[in-house]
């Protein structure tokens, strides 16, 4: 599968109705996207069941504004809509490899359930 380039209204729609989305946010004057643009389509045509997907920071401002980018390249890899991993620089192709392969296998039981503590835990600091 090829690398799709996400705009802000289609980014939440990705996120939440793919199993395993990762997200380059990128620049084309950035001289390490341009080098990470190979490694990550290479992995794209190898895990078909991952959505990769690509987000202009110079056309999409907001949304990367909204994603907290202040370096870029930036990877973000989102499973079953919660973001899992964020880490600005260029991997080499082992290291995506690396990401793509401990999202596959993270127990989203386990991290669905420690989200629930950590928004409970939220609501009752803010409790009077």
């Amino acid at each position: 599968m090829a690398t799709v380039d996400l705009t802000e209204q289609a980014f939440a729609e990705t996120v939440q109705d793919n199993d395993i989305v990762l997200v380059d946010f990128w620049a084309s004057w950035c001289g390490p996207c341009r080098m990470f643009a190979p490694t990550y389509e290479a992995a794209s045509r190898r895990h078909e069941d991952v959505v990769f997907a690509k987000v202009d920071t110079e056309a999409e401002q907001r949304l990367s504004a909204a994603a907290g980018i202040s370096s870029i390249p930036t990877l973000m890899a989102f499973r079953e809509g919660v973001l899992v991993f964020s880490q600005p620089g260029a991997l080499p192709a082992a290291g995506l490899e690396q990401v793509i392969t401990a999202v596959k296998d993270l127990d989203m039981t386990e991290v669905h359930a420690e989200l629930a503590r950590q928004q409970a835990g939220q609501k009752a600091a803010q409790r009077p």
